[in-house]
């Protein structure tokens, strides 16, 4: 025990999904946030009751011995990424551990087949939203990731290792230009200043860049000299397709915009996966590893069998990347997804790629799927982190299809959802984890099951 009895130092026992640390000290149950197992830090202690601690992690004094590697030189300042150390060998074991352990404790009752590495490990993210700040109070403009831990401060991310190339260069030299102009950013504590955001995606099929600058609207700024400084960049290797400017006057810290004016170019880039096109707008949702998404789809794929002439109903379809590579071959597809400006995209994709058996309803599924008529044979679900509605999922269920095929982004709210499968008589059959987000803490997971029940009480 530290001098300091609100202090205490141990060696992390064990961390399960979703990063929840545990420890034993003197006897008691120590339980935190973040770490990695046999790294020895020292922690502050939030709050003890009936012989358990609740601390929050100061820092690390020692190391796992899975941490290996050198990693990234922001990793521990930027609150990006929690695996840098790791080999990636160990990595993937690591995560397909955590969620195995998360499938026993509670009981669902089946072996995960393996975790699918991804295709590229460096500079697989093709977007990144970064934020404009100071990395210390009144100090040089900053334009980069939120400390770990921290709202207000912002780290310069010089040397991510897991952007491309063209990201860094292209947010350096916002940086420099901004900061030359004195041009101010946007404080939230006074709510005073133009800068927000700067979100720049890529292409990995293309090279199309397309960069959005996120201000405020309370000064003009030098929009034209913006423009030239970007499209003057000299090394990139793609080549920028697009310059927007959103205008965003709310308080919140999320990237929207209120106004959204096209600069230069065009305000979407075209991404290919599995030999279809996808045009992907600043806001559009897409799998932020193109490479990993061809294998992520690909499994779902597999998992989904024959579906030669069957019907198919795509839940929570997004931009429509599921539905449209199921379509060539299903008899009918049909997605549902709550963003209106997906459902638009969607169908100018399946347009784009000459698909006419789809189908695309904007709306929440908990209330569409009462509007759905027949039995699909098969039901692919890809929700959001919070899982399916629980009021939506026994609609969901009703339907019977022969098969489900579920997309899940979080162990945790999947666990819960397979329960009411089970209860319901679905058989999980298959599971695979696909890691879509090297060096950070989140995985993908694939489910298939089939009805193993009685026809007569589907």
């Amino acid at each position: 025990m530290d001098k300091n009895k609100n202090t205490i130092e141990f060696i992390i026992d064990e961390v399960n999904f979703p990063n929840k640390g545990t420890a034993v000290v003197n006897g008691e149950a120590v339980k935190f946030k973040g770490g990695i197992k046999g790294q020895k830090v020292s922690a502050k202690i939030s709050r003890r009751r009936r012989g358990n601690l609740e601390v929050k992690l100061n820092e690390v004094l020692e190391d796992s011995p899975l941490e290996t590697e050198m990693g990234c030189p922001h990793f521990g300042a930027c609150g990006g990424c929690l695996y840098q150390k790791l080999p990636y060998e160990k990595e993937i074991e690591y995560k397909l551990n955590q969620v195995q352990r998360l499938f026993d404790a509670e009981d669902i009752g089946v072996e995960i087949e393996g975790i699918e590495k991804s295709p590229i490990v460096n500079g697989y993210r093709n977007k990144m939203e970064y934020t404009f700040g100071d990395e210390v109070k009144d100090g040089p403009l900053a334009l980069g990731m939120h400390k770990r831990g921290r709202f207000y401060e912002v780290v310069n991310v010089d040397e991510c290792n897991i952007v491309d190339k063209d990201f860094t260069t292209i947010r350096e030299t916002v940086r420099g230009y901004f900061e030359g102009k004195n041009t101010p950013y946007f404080k939230k504590r006074s709510h005073k200043g133009v800068l927000r955001h700067l979100v720049i995606r890529k292409s990995a099929s293309t090279g199309e860049i397309l960069i959005n600058i996120v201000t405020t609207s309370q000064e003009n700024w030098d929009i034209e000299g913006f423009i030239n400084m970007l499209l003057n960049i000299d090394g990139l290797n793609g080549k920028i397709a697009g310059i927007l400017h959103s205008i965003n006057d709310g308080l919140g810290d999320i990237v929207k915009a209120d106004k959204l004016d096209i600069l230069y170019g065009k305000d979407f880039i075209i991404e290919e996966i599995l030999g279809l096109k996808f045009k992907v707008s600043p806001f559009s949702f897409f799998q932020t590893n193109t490479l990993g998404a061809e294998k992520l789809y690909s499994i779902a794929r597999e998992f989904a069998g024959d579906i030669d002439d069957k019907v198919v109903f795509d839940l929570y379809s997004g931009t429509g990347t599921i539905a449209q590579i199921m379509a060539p071959v299903a008899k009918k597809v049909i997605g549902i997804e709550i963003v209106e400006e997906a459902v638009e995209k969607a169908q100018e994709n399946a347009r784009l790629n000459n698909i006419s058996n789809v189908e695309f309803i904007a709306g929440d599924v908990l209330k569409a799927v009462d509007n759905l008529k027949g039995r699909p044979d098969l039901i692919v679900i890809d929700p959001p982190r919070d899982g399916i509605h629980p009021k939506a999922i026994n609609k969901i269920i009703d339907f019977s299809p022969e098969i489900f095929v579920y997309v899940s982004c979080n162990p945790v709210t999947l666990v819960r959802d397979l329960k009411v499968f089970r209860e319901r008589e679905y058989e999980i059959k298959k599971v695979k984890l696909m890691d879509m987000f090297p060096r950070t803490g989140h995985v993908e997971s694939i489910i298939m099951m089939t009805y193993c029940g009685s026809e007569g009480e589907k």
